[in-house]
């Protein structure tokens, strides 16, 4: 087919964790940031690395990049100069002296176990056997007084090996030393294993700029701290695919407009700032769009944004003049929303969700198999149109720890596939548009996500509309002490950078009683903390309900078990 068109395929890897660290003392109070650094953007990075003729988008949140930065900065500091860090997990395997408290050795080895069991527990026999005796251990709390030292450095030693990206694994000697070892680690060891954890963090941003200016991957990137732009804009908009959906109580969110523009604003200079240019494309958090947000996006310069196939799906029913045609006619498209020039890609949901949610339990040969024949068949049903694309868009970070290796056999072998392949041309959305004629107009754009093309994930459920109703009443509050008192512009940065991580949407993700109980607790906690943090910049005395937990996961998540934050995701 070498003399025939070949169908475009763009792989695009969103990279986000949500604000872990307490900006009042500066301590992290969840590992996952640079846990995710040395596991998957690493090897992330790799992969695209080892295979010169591939390429990708990749897509980072800001507040992602600004904490990969200060991990680095830290772990650089300690070991140049001592400086403390601020992460309890790394403070424990780089300090000498461990806990002696019974609860927080209890709570050292419970911090452990956080791993998935199958592929990066009981894959080293080492790490299983000292887990089966934290487990013991844990069971019996009155015995975790006569657990040793050595224990808990063996266990925070093998945690942070089992956390390693299969790409450092295979290549670095001092890991594959420290593996071999098995147990009894020595200080020696553990300050050996921070020095690996600061190269891999300390190198992350400048490879992803070395891939971009080579033209391996294109950088793109998401309102500042990951907020759902429509909902910032109308909390009515959560009714354009479900009229019916439950709105919070305390009203619309305030000023939203100038939030929204404060996210965009603060994405394009973080971006910037750490990458040395400015993206093209957005891929807007959770794939969250409407008229008004792409029109934002536009407003800024922003070249495309993408989305979920039921947000085409939905527009595209209540389109007046809608394409009748095939799913392969409508989807593997660009659109523009009438009015508009901003480019718009939909998500194959089908293909993006087999790698998210199937793949991990195929061997990788028969899983890059069956992607490539389903990309095979839309190529020869799209052949007769030039601006045929297929867009599979999934988190880079969350499926992987699922897959034997860290999906090492999965990924190598699907660059290879998709580089070589002679119907196949693995390339980016800024290509696309460069390559292709102008977006098929959308008449209209129904409001939605990449999940079921709703906001429901976000808002409409009890819990959920209660967290809005508890951002609205800060940022209220916020308006309120911003207007009525003069402020030097650091003290108001701070205040409005503490209000936009109030308003990621990661907080609502996990609130309500269909998610697992130790991650809604933990987002629950991490959510009022930020919250009352803002009070309390504000001048303000936080309100006592901050004080007391609202939501309580009884349930598993409802759409699979792809890893987000490292708890499992729906």
């Amino acid at each position: 087919m070498s003399d025939e068109r070949r169908l475009k395929v763009v792989l695009c890897w969103h990279m986000h964790q949500p604000q872990y660290r307490d900006m009042l003392s500066g301590r992290y109070e969840l590992p996952w940031t640079y846990l995710h650094g040395i596991k998957d953007y690493v090897d992330m990075a790799a992969h695209l690395e080892a295979e010169p003729r591939a390429c990708a988008v990749v897509n980072f949140a800001p507040i992602l990049l600004e904490q990969l930065s200060d991990y680095a900065a830290q772990v650089r500091g300690f070991l140049s100069d001592g400086r403390a860090l601020q992460d309890p997990l790394l403070a424990q395997l780089a300090g000498a002296a461990l806990p002696t408290d019974d609860n927080e050795r209890l709570a050292l080895l419970q911090a452990c176990l956080r791993a998935n069991a199958e592929r990066l527990v009981d894959r080293f026999p080492d790490y299983r056997r000292l887990a089966e005796l934290a487990q013991w251990l844990i069971a019996r709390p009155l015995m975790v007084g006569y657990a040793d030292d050595q224990l808990l450095v063996d266990l925070l030693v093998w945690y942070h090996l089992a956390w390693m990206g299969e790409t450092v694994r295979r290549s670095d000697v001092r890991v594959r030393r420290l593996q071999d070892k098995g147990g009894g680690f020595t200080m020696h060891d553990r300050r050996e294993l921070i020095s690996i954890i600061a190269d891999l963090l300390s190198g992350l941003i400048d490879r992803y700029t070395a891939l971009a200016r080579q033209g391996r991957v294109e950088l793109s990137v998401t309102p500042y701290a990951h907020p759902i732009l429509p909902l910032l804009l109308d909390l009515g908009s959560a009714r354009a695919a479900q009229p019916d959906a439950p709105l919070p109580a305390a009203g619309e969110y305030p000023g939203g407009e100038e939030r929204a523009r404060w996210h965009v604003r603060e994405a394009l200079d973080t971006f910037e700032e750490h990458f040395g240019f400015k993206p093209a494309g957005c891929w807007p958090a959770e794939g969250g769009v409407s008229e008004p947000a792409l029109g934002l996006l536009e407003e800024y310069g922003f070249r495309w944004a993408a989305t979920g196939e039921s947000v085409l799906h939905h527009s595209l029913a209540r389109d007046a003049d809608r394409d009748t045609h095939s799913r392969e006619r409508t989807l593997y498209r660009p659109y523009r929303v009438d009015g508009g020039n901003l480019a718009c890609f939909f998500r194959d949901d089908g293909l993006s969700d087999q790698i998210g949610f199937a793949f991990s339990e195929w061997h990788a040969d028969d899983a890059v198999a069956n992607l490539v024949d389903s990309l095979e068949r839309i190529a020869a049903s799209t052949r007769e149109h030039s601006d045929a694309v297929v867009s599979i868009i999934l988190d880079g970070e969350n499926a992987w720890e699922h897959y034997p290796e860290n999906g090492y056999y999965f990924l190598s072998a699907l660059y290879n596939r998709l580089a070589s392949h002679p119907a196949l041309e693995l390339t980016t959305f800024s290509r696309c548009l460069d390559a292709g004629p102008v977006p098929r107009k959308l008449g209209r754009l129904v409001a939605g996500s990449w999940v079921y093309g709703t906001f429901s994930t976000w808002i409409g459920d009890a819990d959920k509309n209660r967290g809005w109703d508890m951002l609205i009443e800060a940022k209220r509050a916020y308006d309120e002490v911003t207007a009525s008192r003069h402020m030097d512009r650091e003290q108001l940065l701070a205040i409005q950078h503490q209000l936009s991580i109030c308003e990621g949407s990661d907080w609502f993700w996990w609130f309500g009683d269909y998610n697992p109980s130790d991650t809604v607790n933990d987002f629950d906690r991490l959510f009022r903390m930020h919250l009352s943090h803002l009070y309390q910049l504000l001048g303000r005395e936080p309100p006592e309900y901050l004080s007391h937990s609202f939501t309580h996961g009884t349930g598993r998540p409802i759409h699979g078990g792809v890893m987000r934050h490292g708890q499992a995701r729906s």
